[in-house]
């Protein structure tokens, strides 16, 4: 297996998350949430774009139609490319204007899962949604302080999802077809000295994959919770990762500057860039929203 982390992209993101591989176009999409961007990285050609967007925003997911579906501050959004244009699905948590989506996946059946979190990242007032693609949203889970992930395991039978202030990474039990959740437990406690666990993805095997925010590294985990390996990554805030290239098999992995000192970023100046993992493993096709 692979294990050197290549720095791809030095972008400078203050809160880079949300790493999304699109196969139709061979391309990693990811955002940086404080400035507030969409970015895109093609990794055959070396080109880069980017999108500025005009609040927050915490995740973005490819729609079969075309375009995405993004979370921002003010809820849930449609996003079309390149022009950037952005239209308003609506806002569930109109009695939170605290809080901000964090980040969000689309299951295989074609619906969107997404998280809020308190902008401070220190009250319980972050919950877990379900967005259907006709475009209801329904809120499965609260009392969140940071959410993160989720991720599903190959079968779609479970469902992954963190809570990073806490530690903690969640399993539920999915029921794909009817689209509850149910069971909560958890699947991996992150000890004080791991940093805390952050953004994730499955492989086809089954592996769960955490990024380790203040851990400089990310984690692959057997589908039993015991850890299998690790990947060092030359930046202290780890924040997301996806399998992506050719066969899947290139882990990119997001990073941050964000809440780093002076003396912390000259030690680390590749933080808040986009790395590439070759050979790390084999990942699973991506899915798109079906609204």
């Amino acid at each position: 297996m692979g294990q050197d982390a290549v720095c791809i992209w030095a972008a400078g993101t203050t809160l880079g998350e949300g790493a999304l591989w699109l196969a139709e176009e061979q391309a990693l999409y990811w955002v940086d949430i404080l400035q507030p961007r969409i970015l895109r990285y093609d990794p055959a050609t070396g080109a880069k774009a980017e999108w500025p967007m005009p609040e927050p925003i915490g995740f973005i997911a490819p729609r079969r139609r075309g375009g995405l579906v993004a979370g921002l501050r003010s809820g849930f959004h449609l996003v079309d490319l390149p022009d950037g244009k952005v239209t308003p699905i609506g806002n569930p948590e109109p009695d939170r204007p605290g809080n901000r989506f964090n980040d969000g996946k689309v299951d295989p059946m074609g619906r969107l899962w997404a998280g809020t979190v308190e902008f401070g990242c220190s009250e319980p007032t972050g919950a877990f949604y379900r967005l259907d693609p006709d475009h209801r949203w329904h809120r499965v889970d609260d009392g969140y302080i940071v959410t993160n992930g989720p991720a599903f395991s190959p079968d779609g039978s479970i469902l992954y999802e963190a809570d990073s202030e806490r530690r903690v990474v969640y399993a539920y039990d999915l029921d794909l077809a009817g689209g509850a959740i149910s069971n909560r437990r958890p699947f991996v406690i992150f000890a004080e000295d791991d940093g805390v666990p952050d953004g994730m993805t499955v492989d086809r095997d089954g592996h769960l994959w955490v990024a380790h925010w203040g851990g400089s590294r990310v984690s692959r985990f057997r589908p039993d919770g015991t850890l299998d390996r690790a990947v060092a990554i030359p930046a202290p805030h780890v924040t997301s990762c996806a399998f992506g290239g050719p066969g899947l098999t290139t882990l990119y992995v997001t990073t941050a500057r964000s809440g780093m000192s002076e003396g912390a970023l000259q030690q680390h100046p590749l933080a808040g860039g986009l790395f590439a993992v070759k050979d790390a493993g084999r990942g699973l096709p991506g899915s798109h929203f079906a609204g």
